[in-house]
């Protein structure tokens, strides 16, 4: 017997949306999660920046053009252009963390 998948769109939740109240909180507690939630996106985007200016400052103190960036780094030189103007969406952080290591820039992590 074949199953099949229901696939139709019951809902979209537009981008201004606070997903938290969506999902049923209330809202003094929908506001706090989504502000909690926005600040962690910002620290991620901010360490994925910093890894990726530190990519970009290796390159251009070694004077490599991006297509020998991809070739020690075993991607596609337009993955290298991402990281150089900063897409971050487009990479995690274990990503960037092994492209360093790569390079040999190991990443090291302080807590506290």
């Amino acid at each position: 017997m074949k199953k099949s998948v229901d696939c139709n769109i019951r809902h979209v939740t537009t981008a201004e949306t606070n997903i938290f109240a969506e999902l049923g909180f209330e809202e003094s507690e929908a506001k706090r999660l989504q502000e909690s939630a926005e600040k962690e996106v910002e620290l991620l985007l901010a360490i994925k920046r910093q890894l990726m200016q530190e990519i970009s400052t290796w390159i251009a103190e070694n004077k490599l053009r991006q297509a020998e960036v991809a070739v020690k780094l075993n991607v596609t030189r337009p993955r290298v252009s991402d990281v150089v103007n900063l897409k971050t969406s487009k990479f995690t952080l274990d990503t960037l963390v092994m492209m360093l290591s790569k390079l040999g820039k190991p990443v090291s992590v302080t807590v506290g």
